[in-house]
């Protein structure tokens, strides 16, 4: 019988923090009868968000395509979706169970093209669009291929999402993080990445990439223009690609924000010898289908060898799943004007973001008055990254640590709290340590998903709790 000593040493480095032992512990307190708010993870329709008519009604009838020939069930779907399917199956008649092209089904792909021209007046071509499953397929192609040698790294945004560091980890690549600006609104510094990137390169590691992720995740931050566009001078000046993940696009609140996706800074700027990966999925958004597991991934000035080598990749597992395909196709493709089912289409979507909006409002503003803990209302995406504080512990000397001994002191500290919080409240977060934090203080994540009023019931549980959390760890 194999043991943990037989395993492959990367997988063992690698970690998860959004579904960790936290987690694992909410689902045994659930299993008991607890009523839990699962506020760790981006899963809209877990939490209660309704899918869009539009997609599933689609989705239904390709996937079962017999339905087109019964005139009385048709009468329940709009006339366009119908028109739409049959269209569909008439470009692509293997239907849902079969194997497509590896990179994607060919007007998939052009549809993907056709969004992002739309998107930022910049062409795209098909040809350099793969159909993923999900953006994290695309992350994990990407970075596979992008490590060539042992000391190669990828700089990745700190706090960062948690697949970033475990994907470099199962590769065997370096971690290069540099910390995102908390006191800017989580926006990117250019000292500070200069510094990461220097303190890199004198141990020995080859920075070959930059990841952004934008709007972020956990931050909820939305990068302003000038950000993206000293990035990518960063990039260029340094002999960096960039892997741009936006699957959170859509979801911006703030009024004062917008979305600038890296495609359009950089098509705009002339920027041609910057390789760029950007990525997209049918998770987020308002779509919320995290389940059908769709996205794609676009690359950008890399040549047409290079490109070949991403579409063998992809072909070592075959093809993305065809639901998600679709999926991805209804999500660039969505209903026009005068559509039949526009209305209804604009209506659910609106309705949506209208509720994250209000949500990502309720939980700033009542964690900002809570004493002791604080947080930047989410401009976008879907978490908060609060922070809070804690006394320190009596005979503790952290000056005293080195700087792995302070990280993992202070990772048990924000654990505990976490597990603390869930134990006694029910809800349920991730500790900040799962994805990176400065030395000295204590964050976690949490989403805005949950119902309107179950966010209203966590902010008031989460102030109890913390008073009285920390006013026992004054006493100790």
């Amino acid at each position: 019988m194999i043991t943990l000593h037989d395993l492959n040493p990367h997988l063992l480095q690698a970690q998860y923090a959004v579904r960790g032992p936290i987690v694992q512990r909410a689902q045994e307190l659930e299993v008991q009868g607890r009523k839990i708010i699962y506020c760790n993870i981006g899963n809209p329709q877990a939490l209660k968000q309704k899918p869009l008519s539009y997609l599933r009604q689609a989705l239904s009838l390709l996937e079962n395509p017999s339905l087109l020939d019964h005139p009385a069930v048709l009468k329940e779907y709009p006339e366009d979706i119908v028109s739409r399917v049959r269209e569909i199956l008439r470009c692509h008649p293997h239907g849902t169970g079969a194997y497509t092209q590896s990179p994607g089904i060919p007007f998939i792909r052009q549809a993907v093209a056709e969004f992002i021209t739309r998107r930022d007046g910049v062409p795209a071509d098909k040809e350099h669009i793969i159909l993923t499953d999900g953006a994290s397929k695309g992350v994990q192609a990407v970075l596979l291929a992008l490590l060539k040698n042992p000391n190669d790294g990828v700089m990745i945004p700190i706090p960062q999402y948690p697949l970033y560091s475990a994907t470099l980890a199962l590769h065997g690549g370096r971690q290069v993080g540099y910390f995102l600006d908390e006191q800017n609104r989580w926006q990117l510094n250019e000292q500070i990445l200069t510094q990461s990137l220097e303190k890199a390169t004198a141990k020995g590691t080859h920075p070959v990439a930059l990841v952004v992720i934008n709007p972020g995740n956990p931050t909820g931050a939305v990068l302003s223009r000038d950000n993206v566009e000293m990035i990518v001078r960063f990039a260029r000046t340094h002999s960096l690609s960039i892997i741009a993940d936006e699957v959170y696009q859509e979801n911006v609140y703030d009024r004062t924000a917008r979305f600038h996706s890296f495609t359009r800074v950089m098509g705009e700027g002339g920027v041609r010898d910057v390789s760029l990966f950007t990525l997209h999925s049918v998770s987020k958004g308002f779509l919320g289908e995290c389940g059908h597991r769709g996205g794609y991934l676009e690359m950008r000035n890399i040549p047409d060898d290079v490109l070949g080598q991403f579409i063998k990749l992809q072909s070592i597992s075959l093809c993305a799943n065809v639901s998600g395909q679709m999926a991805t196709y209804f999500m660039v493709a969505p209903p026009k004007p005068g559509d039949a089912s526009y209305e209804t289409y604009v209506r659910e979507r609106d309705a949506i973001l209208a509720a994250l909006k209000r949500k990502a409002e309720i939980l700033g503003n009542g964690v900002n008055a809570i004493k002791g803990m604080s947080v930047d209302i989410p401009q976008g995406a879907m978490y908060a990254f609060v922070r809070f504080e804690l006394p320190p512990e009596p005979g503790v000397n952290t000056a005293a640590m080195s700087a792995e001994e302070r990280e993992n002191y202070e990772a048990r500290r924000d654990s505990a709290y976490c597990l603390a919080l869930l134990e006694e409240t029910g809800i349920c977060v991730v500790p900040g340590s799962g994805f990176g934090q400065k030395a000295g203080t204590f964050h976690f994540r949490t989403t805005f998903l949950p119902p309107q009023d179950e966010i209203e019931s966590l902010v008031q549980r989460l102030k109890t709790f913390h008073e009285q959390y920390v006013h026992a760890l004054g006493k100790a």
